[in-house]
């Protein structure tokens, strides 16, 4: 009889010990293969103190004192910056009528200069060929004039017709027109016809500023030479304009003839006044601003090309908090104060502030609201917080 097939009968001691170790290998392998494909472990979670919050020693809270903010009414303020410009309508050219060259500069640029003022001069032949044409109008008006006394003479003796007179009359009348234009072009080139000159002196049509120039001596002068007829300009300083750049969104804000306050960096202490006289129609399509123009009477400070920073008052009434100037700390470019979180604790709020208040007091545009307490000394908190 067979006997059945049997596990210790078909392998001897030391296969069963090979095949042992072989699985228990495998078993630690197939371990540190699950092991390092997993998920990583969680995250550890570090606790981070709030770096605006502040404790002191609680036997120092006594040493700075809590108010609560206050309030005031006042009209909305839209702020833009601008630069200034000269008033294009105040703005004269001045020309060289002839052409020719420029023999004598008695100006130059940035000068201030006074109605009637001698700028340049300019040799020209178009004062030769114009007085030239002057002398030969006076020379045929003569003779046309005789010929005329003398048709009418003969007229009465009987010796020509009629019609000869009328054609006498006529050729007069012509040498009259001819005369007539050519003391004008006199007079349009500024030549004396009693002191003719061929050297034609330019001067200042208005009193101003130069803000351009155009010509330097010995350069060419006229339309026909140098291309432009203008050799200066002169602006009027006394009334400048400052354009504003305002967005689209505030535009609703401002109307023409509202009053602007204008501040300028160069002078802090100096306020000046001006009114919107143009709201521009169009809008930069890469930055959505339109141009605002303000008129600004210039008492002598303001010059070509200042920055300006410019107020608009609104027309509607804003509440805004106030807290003590003390309070506020001016820290990384940023306005900061100090509230209170209980006990011996302060938490450093950011806030956007805005003008400075009569009794040393800060407007506070956003940040904290009316009622709220903050600490009347931000920097004295501050300073022992780093300590």
């Amino acid at each position: 009889m067979t006997k059945p097939f049997s596990f210790e009968r078909s392998f001897s001691g030391p296969a069963i010990l090979v095949i042992g170790a072989s699985i228990a290998l495998g078993i630690s392998a197939c371990g540190k293969k699950e092991e390092g494909d997993g998920a990583p472990p969680p995250a550890k979670v570090v606790q981070v103190s709030d770096m605006n919050v502040i404790t002191i020693d609680p036997h120092d809270v006594s040493k700075f004192p809590i108010v609560s903010a206050g309030q005031i009414e006042a009209a909305a303020e839209l702020k833009a910056t601008g630069t200034v410009f000269p008033d294009i309508s105040r703005e004269v050219p001045v020309i060289s009528i002839a052409n020719g060259r420029v023999v004598d500069i008695k100006t130059r640029l940035d000068d201030n200069v006074k109605k009637g003022q001698l700028l340049f001069s300019v040799q020209s032949g178009d004062v030769t060929n114009a007085f030239d044409a002057y002398l030969k109008a006076v020379n045929d008006e003569q003779f046309a004039n005789k010929a005329d006394i003398r048709a009418k003479d003969l007229l009465q003796h009987g010796a020509i017709s009629q019609a000869m007179v009328e054609q006498a009359d006529d050729a007069e009348n012509d040498a009259k027109a001819d005369l007539t234009a050519a003391e004008e072009q006199l007079k349009v080139l500024g030549v004396d016809k009693e002191h003719p000159s061929p050297i034609l002196h330019v001067y200042a049509p208005i009193s101003g500023v130069i803000i351009g120039q155009n010509v330097t001596n010995a350069a060419a002068a006229g339309v026909t030479l140098s291309g432009s007829a203008t050799a200066f300009t002169i602006a009027d300083l006394s009334s400048v304009w400052i354009l504003c750049d305002v967005y689209e969104n505030d535009l609703p804000k401002l109307q023409l003839g509202q009053e602007a306050k204008i501040k300028l960096d160069a002078y802090p202490d100096r306020i000046l006044t001006g009114r919107i006289s143009d709201i521009g129609p169009v809008l930069d399509p890469s930055i959505r601003t339109a141009k605002v123009r303000i008129q600004v009477p210039n008492p002598g400070i303001l010059r070509l090309g200042m920055f300006a920073a410019a107020t608009f008052s609104g027309r509607k009434s804003t509440t805004y908090t106030v807290v003590p100037a003390d309070a506020v700390l001016h820290l990384h470019d940023r306005d900061w104060v100090y509230v209170p979180l209980g006990g011996n604790r302060f938490k450093r709020t950011e806030v956007r502030t805005g003008n400075m208040l009569a009794d040393n007091r800060q407007e506070i545009m956003s940040g904290i609201a009316p009622g709220q307490q903050v600490v009347t000394n931000a920097l004295l908190l501050e300073t022992a917080g780093n300590q």
